[in-house]
């Protein structure tokens, strides 16, 4: 009798032991699910780009470059216009800066967010509601662009990759012979 009691009393303590754990547990899944979905990777021939989207700050651009990175449009893709110590700008698929999805052009969405090292900001026309596919990664901080471009993500790993993309010595920045995105994928799709 006091064998089967011992048991059941150590099987008790083990269920409620595995339950606590499991509570403690399931945020922590649900919080990585929940990072993932705003995590982009961008793979150039000198490593992973690991991009944080930012909703917060400018959802309907977040929303259009998901959509674009799912349907694989800025696979192959070059950054066409790269100044050393400035940006790198990519998104173009005609590669000369005149190009852009066949998806409507974005409404701005100008927030207080600085254009710092790593920023991940939109390319426009001199139309601030003209904004489309094409983007730039900030070299270093860019104070005159703070409030006038929209600022849709930053890199978190893989900033030494973007510094060794090849500058432009063409006029503006062009890019002869360029470096080109080889995939852009949404983390949760992997």
């Amino acid at each position: 009798m006091y064998n089967l009691y011992f048991r059941n009393a150590v099987l008790k303590r083990l269920i409620i032991r595995f339950s606590l754990l499991l509570i403690i547990l399931y945020p922590i899944g649900g919080l990585m699910a929940d990072e993932k979905e705003n995590l982009i990777y961008l793979e150039v021939k000198y490593g992973r780009i690991t991009i944080e989207a930012r909703p917060d700050l400018a959802p309907n651009h977040v929303k259009h470059i998901k959509e674009l990175v799912s349907e694989g449009f800025y696979d192959n893709i070059v950054f066409h216009r790269v100044i050393d110590g400035f940006m790198a700008q990519t998104g173009d698929p005609k590669g000369d800066g005149t190009g852009g999805s066949d998806k409507p052009d974005l409404k701005a969405e100008f927030t207080n967010e600085k254009h710092v090292r790593g920023t991940v900001s939109m390319a426009r026309a001199q139309n601030p509601d003209s904004a489309n596919s094409q983007f730039f990664i900030c070299f270093t901080d860019a104070p005159h662009l703070d409030g006038q471009y929209t600022v849709w993500g930053k890199v978190i790993e893989g900033m030494e990759y973007i510094d060794q993309i090849k500058k432009g010595d063409g006029p503006n920045g062009m890019v002869s012979n360029p470096d080109k995105i080889i995939k852009m994928q949404l983390a949760k799709d992997i």
